[in-house]
């Protein structure tokens, strides 16, 4: 499953408003067949693993980040007919589909064939490749990354307004690649007419997986971007898994005030600014005790000479509203 999972991370930031599903078979201990979802969506994880496996798949376990597909579309088959017709002893899946299409039904489907099938292996890493998905099926808005480059004293740029760079190589690559993983970036007026960014990816072999842009403003739009007038827009964009915002500090602080941010990647530099501009404006907080227990570090590793932190809302889980097209 850890390799089905790394399979599906293939797909990150290409498949919406589908999820990144990683599928891996095996027979007598080989790994016979791999798939992940294809750019757009089509085809699934499923039916490429079986394409590789052919008749191999018959009598073999597969194992599926997300519960095989049940309903039929006009861009493929359902991926449930199709494990059920190639005669697998087993399937395991890390997670069943909340897609009110499936929800169970690929399970119940594969079963009825005669199919040994076992949910919940790997369930926490696939949740965690597949948060997009998920966000946008469950509360009908996509996963939004914040992303801060600072200083240790939390500055973003001088008083002068210089940023370039704050950050060494190592951690500026590791943010390209982000960006390769979402489906979106956004940033603010302020930080468009300041900086004109691009907010593509410049890594080698990875040009082509640039996100598309977004610029938050109440003023006018700019060609080729998607305009959004607030942060609670995020629940018009149907066909986006995964948002990563960008700056700048009124458009990071009005995302945290509205509580939309599920997860906070944060480069910090060990420099001191002192009087420069901070990462935030005001978020809202009334009490320091509001404060705690909201945020849980899910990662930290060094590139070069910066510390890369990541963290994750902690939230109750909710209700599924919103589906897949």
């Amino acid at each position: 499953m850890a390799e089905a999972v790394t399979l599906g991370e293939r797909a990150r930031g290409s498949t919406a408003p589908n999820p990144n599903v990683g599928c891996v078979i095996v027979k007598n201990d080989a790994v016979v067949g791999r798939g992940w979802t294809q750019p757009g969506g089509r085809p699934h994880a499923e039916m490429m693993a079986l394409g590789e496996a052919g008749e191999a798949a018959r009598g073999a376990a597969v194992y599926v980040t997300l519960e095989p597909c049940a309903h039929e579309s006009a861009r493929g088959p359902a991926c449930a007919g199709l494990l059920a017709a190639a005669g697998p002893a087993r399937v395991v899946a890390a997670l069943a589909d909340p897609d009110p299409r499936t929800d169970g039904e690929g399970i119940a489907r594969l079963r009825a064939a005669g199919i040994a099938v076992d949910v919940g292996i790997g369930e926490g890493e696939a949740a965690r490749s597949m948060a997009g998905f998920l966000s946008r099926i469950r509360l009908g808005r996509p996963f939004v990354t914040l992303k801060l480059a600072m200083s240790i004293d939390g500055m973003i740029a001088t008083a002068g307004g210089e940023s370039k760079w704050i950050t060494g190589e190592e951690a500026r690559a590791d943010g390209h690649r982000e960006r390769a993983r979402s489906d979106m970036i956004l940033v603010g007026r302020g930080t468009y007419d300041a900086d004109s960014p691009r907010l593509d990816v410049r890594i080698p072999g990875l040009e082509d997986c640039s996100p598309r842009r977004a610029l938050l403003t109440t003023g006018e739009g700019v060609e080729g971007w998607t305009r959004l007038g607030g942060p609670q827009d995020i629940y018009g964009l149907g066909d986006v898994n995964d948002l990563l915002v960008e700056g700048g500090a009124r458009t990071a602080a009005a995302f945290l005030a509205a509580d939309l941010i599920d997860r906070l990647l944060i480069y910090r530099a060990p420099i001191l600014i002192g009087d420069g501009k901070p990462g935030l404006g005001p978020i809202g907080l009334k009490a320091l005790a509001d404060a705690h227990g909201r945020w849980r570090l899910a990662d930290s590793r060094r590139l070069g000479s910066d510390i890369r932190e990541v963290y994750e809302r902690t939230r109750a889980s909710s209700g599924k509203v919103g589906t897949m097209k």
